[in-house]
């Protein structure tokens, strides 16, 4: 044997070995990207459901929310503070959940959910009055989307069934 075909059979098990690791390393990284977009997906809905918890634990909080959907412009200081705070962190969340879907990490039928809940918010008269003044708060893409909702945006019907006085 020479040294031709030493090196020769030395590549040939290189190759042999190589190719299996290869595949290996491919798996691994496609499996550790899907357990990051589950992990991103999972932050956005614990970051939702932070949101919504404010809500239902908080019956001032939930009274402003109602009352400033209605007119923003009708709520005291505070409440425009509070109000405005509230719906910051909300558009926020919104805001990083429609750049996971750009994204790829929010699959199509999640990310209508998602698009629905914010039309429905939208669609309110108190929120258009509180938005013109925030957006630019955030990205101009994201802007975009939501003016397009609420140029969209028929009569509300998500909250209509509150009654305000109780």
């Amino acid at each position: 044997m020479n040294w031709v075909m030493l090196a020769a059979i030395g590549q040939l098990a290189a190759a042999l070995i190589g190719i299996p690791s290869i595949i290996y390393l491919a798996a691994q990284i496609r499996h550790q990207t899907k357990e990051r977009k589950q992990a991103a997906v999972h932050a956005l809905t614990e970051q939702w459901g932070d949101l919504t918890r404010s809500l239902h634990d908080n019956n001032e909080t939930a009274e402003i929310f109602l009352r400033g959907l209605q007119s923003f412009q009708s709520l005291d200081a505070l409440s425009k503070v509070r109000f405005s705070a509230f719906f910051n962190r909300f558009m926020n969340v919104f805001e990083g959940m429609y750049f996971s879907y750009r994204a790829g990490t929010l699959v199509d039928s999640s990310w209508g959910a998602v698009e629905r809940t914010l039309e429905d918010i939208v669609a309110n008269p108190g929120l258009q009055e509180w938005w013109p003044t925030r957006k630019r708060w955030h990205t101009v893409e994201f802007a975009r989307v939501v003016d397009d909702m609420i140029s969209r945006a028929g009569k509300p019907t998500a909250f209509r069934h509150y009654d305000q006085a109780e």
